[in-house]
């Protein structure tokens, strides 16, 4: 069979996929196709080159920014921001592994979906690639003068040394070059920032024409666009190439004959412990093409590490050697996997303690057997995984792509990583024969593998101060090694570069871009069911969707009634309900029944506003999922966990915290955004700032003594603990929350008000959340050569009435104005800004910043650039449709049950997200300009946060900040 020059090479038909499957190979230049067919109205699209990297300059990693900075079609600045700015896309991204890169997208609309697919595919073959976008999105010398201060910069440059300044990224990265210390995976394909530099014009072009050809494409489609489309859009893009050799093979790793340690240092605080070192244990495996046992290790995953009960997990942590888990676990994005695992925050002395556990505890467990407990829950976890197919807000068939590329990347079957059904029998029947699946894989892939390397990372203090010494020296030297007429070439391209980034498009090159009309919009918004009933003085919510025979359930309980002495163990007491351990069952058989008869069981608080009052609304959801012949069995674990919990349990209890307190600090680095943000919120709000309390800068403090609290006074924690309990597992107030099919809600819902029925009554009184105020202008301190910047204001008192057009207004700042300011000219990895329609709370923050004064004076400038600002009607349009696109986000069952309850608890009616869509609909210039006064009189008080090293300190320090050391 041919069609528009693709002959069909395979046809199948998977009912995993939901549809038809077909294999495409085009005649002239020998690309593949892989397209599915099935009723996915969310489309996806992605293509992806084999890119192995020769060096650590990044040269793939700046590549993938780069080509989407305007092609020989759509020759703007950044067509892949104007996409972001107008189209209903679901995902638009790009993305750099060790050996390839993807550039995928998504949409649910028809004629978008087409937009995005044609955009991208002139930007990867005909990216109008010059040496501006190379300093840009790679490396320059930033220099105003001849003889003023030089720098480095570029965004690719930030983020990495931004990744580089997170002991965990460190870690990762390390374990990866030393599992693979002979070949490609050795290299760093993001960019080491002490090699970025060496990066050359000519080595970035050569990359780009000597991969970025079809003959090493592999295009991927998903959804129910027509296959003929599909076929014809991709041919008109070949027909101008021919076949040709691309040697762009990725070898096997040669196994190691003998284990190896490799010591790593990374950039630690002053005066940091030596007890703050990382170890991490790993293991090369089978070849990830190898779906059968791919599977294996990863049910063999969740048996020995996916529990707090789990064996291997249990023993490390028992060990009382570290604070936390390290390493990635099962690796399987490459051509081999690896399996990676160790403690966080141990003794350096520690690491051949921490190995030999490690080995002795997979010894007993192949020795003696894996408890059948262990088996279910790993076989169950697995299955309903697979079946659910749950990818949150990340699109199923892109999902499905990076599958099927770890098979046909590598020139193999693309068919086999899709059709899971068939792997998951066998091992299921090989279980039931009684072979030792898991303890035959255990021998050959830990016990017998001499194919291990452990990797240790040692705390250094002066490392941060090094790396800038020498970066500072590195700029030195080349600036001492030129002439005069040389120093001002230097300068004259910075500015070049800044005259080319201040440049707009003109209005003929922006119109290339295609977009969607206003005429293209749906008028109203789709309606999330939600009925509403009132059975015994409870609260019956329920959600009727297909969600394929899964069932979704919570207990939403009021925390009112909580002291705000108390909030901060709200998240600890959380995870002590399936993770204590109960009267029934320790914490251990309790984890294998959840992970045995649902697809999650937990709980967490969660904090909203009062759309009517910005009052705050805080409630802990425990919540649930499962198939419907399991209803009854959550149900019960639920009753358990709920009604008979035992929180007597120090020593687990101290597990947590320390977890926890290792949890907050990792993610200090790489999420410092999301750390800025809180901290900010919990000075414009109420509700901002009991989730600060339970969540941000004040919980990580407040952790760190309830160790010291565990470890001295263990009666009171534990009294606090069932303070809370009997605060808050109350039948008063408690609502029940449910989505599935009518069928399955009908019989599920009796089970569910039993259980809320048998729960005590304790009518308490709301507590006042009277907690102390936060610092103003604060830097929050941590050994980092990036910073997070963040200002934070309020518009409450401003006069400003919400409308739906402040939607257009934020999706235009953070797509035009704070994008060309903070990212393309400041150097920053990207920069947003957020509004809270009941609050009116408004905050900025900026990601792995390289300034911090700078990036501050662009948000206080903000409101002259509203206040002048000119658009045409197709800009205003444009925004629109990129609003309508984040109110109309795709949502899979699940989350749009959880979105409607929410809605809900918040008082956010459909007349009025109806209202504020009309008002998306009607923006125009003049609410552009009317907000401009407003936001100006808040930026008069507005107040900055920052995350960061030495840069930012030295920033607070002049400007009198209060300076919080975090790590």
């Amino acid at each position: 069979m041919n069609s528009h020059g693709f002959t069909l090479v395979r046809e199948e038909s998977l009912h995993e996929a939901g549809g038809r499957v077909r294999l495409w190979k085009h005649d002239v230049t020998g690309a593949e196709l892989l397209s599915v067919c099935n009723d996915d109205e969310n489309k996806s699209f992605g293509v992806s080159f084999r890119t192995p990297p020769k060096d650590s300059t990044g040269v793939a990693h700046i590549l993938e920014h780069s080509v989407l900075c305007g092609s020989d079609k759509y020759p703007v600045k950044e067509p892949f921001v104007e996409l972001l700015k107008s189209s209903l896309q679901t995902f638009l991204n790009a993305l750099t592994f060790p050996d390839k890169t993807c550039y995928p997208v998504a949409s649910c609309n028809l004629q978008d979906f087409y937009n995005l697919v044609d955009v991208y595919l002139d930007a990867v073959f005909h990216p109008r690639i010059d040496e501006n976008v190379l300093r840009q999105e790679g490396w320059h010398i930033e220099a105003e003068g001849p003889d003023a201060p030089w720098q480095f910069k570029g965004v690719v440059f930030n983020e990495m040394k931004g990744v580089y300044s997170s002991p965990d990224s460190v870690l990762m990265e390390e374990c990866q070059h030393a599992v693979f210390p002979d070949m490609l995976y050795s290299l760093d394909s993001g960019g080491d920032p002490a090699v970025i530099p060496t990066l050359t014009f000519e080595a970035f072009r050569e990359f780009h024409a000597t991969y970025y050809h079809p003959s090493n494409a592999r295009f991927f489609f998903w959804g129910d666009d027509p296959e003929e489309g599909r076929l014809s859009r991709i041919a008109e893009v070949l027909a101008q190439y021919v076949r040709r050799e691309v040697h762009s093979e990725v070898p096997l790793q040669p196994r190691l004959s003998s284990p190896r340690l490799l010591e790593v240092p990374y950039a630690a605080s002053e005066g940091e412990d030596a007890d703050k070192a990382h170890v991490a244990v790993n293991w090369l495996l089978c070849e990830s093409k190898d779906t059968e046992e791919m599977f294996v290790l990863n049910m063999l995953e969740h048996i020995v590490a996916g529990l707090p009960g789990s064996p291997l997990r249990k023993a490390l942590m028992d060990s009382g050697l570290g604070e936390d888990i390290s390493g990635c676990g099962l690796e399987s994005d490459l051509r081999q996997a690896y399996f990676s695992m160790g403690l966080r925050s141990i003794d350096a002395k520690s690491a051949p303690e921490v190995e030999r556990l490690m080995m002795d505890t997979l010894a007993d467990l192949a020795e003696n057997g894996v408890p059948a407990p262990a088996v279910e829950a790993a076989l169950n976890s697995l299955e309903f995984m697979l079946r659910e197919n749950n990818t949150g807000s990340f699109p199923r068939g892109l999902a499905a792509m990076f599958r099927s590329l770890s098979d046909w990347l590598y020139d193999g079957d693309a068919f086999a990583p899709l059709a899971w059904e068939k792997p998951l029998a066998s091992i299921k029947t090989r279980l039931a024969s009684g072979e030792k699946v898991f303890e035959n894989a255990i021998r050959r892939w830990f016990l017998d593998n001499t194919h291990r390397v452990t990797v240790l990372l040692l705390p250094d203090a002066g490392l941060a101060a090094a790396r800038q010494v020498a970066e500072d020296a590195r700029l030195a030297a080349i600036h001492d090694g030129m002439s005069e007429e040389e120093r001002e070439e230097v300068v004259r391209i910075a500015a070049a570069l800044r005259a080319a980034q201040q440049k707009p498009d003109s209005q003929e090159a922006l119109d290339t871009v295609p977009s969607l009309g206003k005429k293209d919009l749906p008028a109203e918004n789709a309606v999330l069911p939600c009925v509403v009933e009132q059975k015994d003085g409870l609260d019956v919510v329920s959600h009727e969707l297909d969600t394929m025979g899964i069932f979704y359930a919570r207990l939403a309980f009021d925390l009112s009634a909580v002291p705000a002495r108390l909030l901060p163990l709200v998240p600890l007491y959380a995870r002590a309900l399936t993770e204590l351990g109960t009267k029934r069952s320790d914490y251990v058989t309790l984890g294998f029944e959840i992970s045995a008869h649902t697809g999650s069981l937990g709980a967490g608080a969660v904090v909203l506003s009062r759309v009517s009052d910005a009052s705050p609304v805080c409630y802990l959801s425990v919540s649930g999922k499962c198939t419907a012949d399991k209803v009854n069995r959550m149900t019960a674990l639920m009753e358990e966990i709920l009604l008979e919990p035992d929180f007597d349990n120090r020593e687990r209890f101290m597990q947590m915290a320390l977890e926890e307190k290792a949890r907050m600090e990792q993610a200090a680095v790489p999420s410092g955004h999301i750390l800025v943000n809180t901290r900010l919120n919990g000075a414009l709000s109420s509700a901002g700032r009991i989730s600060e309390e339970m969540n941000g800068v004040s919980a990580l403090f407040y952790v760190c003594e309830l160790i010291r609290r565990v470890d001295e006074a263990w009666e009171s924690v534990r009294d606090d603990l069932t303070e809370l309990h009997e605060r808050i597992v109350r039948r008063d107030d408690v609502k029940l929350d449910m989505t599935a099919d009518a069928a399955l809600l009908g019989a599920a819902r009796s089970s569910l008000e039993a259980l809320a029925g048998r729960l005590p009554s304790r009518p308490l009184e709301a507590c006042a959340f009277d907690l102390a105020p936060l610092p103003g202008a604060e830097l929050l301190g941590i050994p980092a050569q990036v910073n997070y910047v963040g200002l934070g204001l309020s518009l409450k008192d401003t006069g400003y009435v919400y409308s739906g057009s402040q939607a257009v207004i934020l999706r235009h700042l953070r797509m035009g104005y704070l994008w060309d300011r903070v990212r393309v000219q400041g150097g920053a990895y990207g920069c947003f800004a957020r509004y809270g329609r009941a609050t009116g709370a408004f905050t900025f923050a900026s990601y792995r910043d390289p300034n911090v004064e700078n990036t501050l004076r662009v948000y206080r400038e903000t409101a002259d650039y509203l206040g002048n600002l000119s658009l045409s009607e197709t800009d205003i349009t444009r925004a629109v449709v990129g609003a309508i696109g984040d109110v109309d986000a795709y949502m899979l069952p699940g989350a749009k049950g959880a979105t409607a309850f929410s809605r809900w608890m918040s008082g956010e009616t459909d007349e009025q997200r109806q209202r504020i869509r009309e008002e998306i609909l009607a923006t125009r210039l003049s609410d552009f300009h009317d907000f401009a006064p407003c936001l100006a009189r808040a930026l008069e008080k507005a107040v900055p946060c920052v995350l960061g090293g030495a840069d930012a300190e030295t920033a607070a320090r002049a400007d009198g900040w209060t300076i919080t050391r975090v790590l």
